[in-house]
């Protein structure tokens, strides 16, 4: 678990540090800068079966945490992130479940809009 969230960590780095690139003549730049998150979710407690994963997408994530955990907010913070003090059930470096066989934890998450990095408002799923 400590090698895959370095992995996260320094990639959020270099996401940081890309953006930080300036832009071109031709670019408009639009402000702001973070992104606020409407989340919905079952209870974290809840398991999901394939066939009830109706909300989102199923995923296989090498961590299934909280973000309110204290190293998802440096993740989170550099993606422009902000849950807003909620307790909202995560994935981090995820990828779809291919022939029902995940090594990690299997999920289902209502918001992938982030890539295989970040899966927000996920709930086990049983395989």
């Amino acid at each position: 678990m400590f090698f895959s969230l370095s992995k996260m960590i320094s990639l959020a780095v270099f996401a940081t540090a890309v953006a930080a690139i300036p832009a071109g003549e031709n670019v408009e730049w639009n402000g702001g800068g973070t992104t606020t998150v409407t989340v919905t979710a079952p209870s974290p407690t809840t398991t999901v079966t394939q066939s009830d994963c109706s909300t989102g997408d199923q995923k296989c994530c090498k961590t299934f945490t909280n973000s309110s955990a204290a190293d998802v907010s440096s993740i989170l913070g550099p993606l422009g992130i902000v849950l807003g003090g909620l307790d909202v059930p995560i994935g981090l470096d995820c990828l779809p479940i291919l022939g029902s066989v995940c090594q990690a934890q299997a999920v289902c998450c209502t918001d992938n809009s982030y890539g295989n990095v970040v899966s927000l408002g996920c709930s086990p799923l049983q395989i």
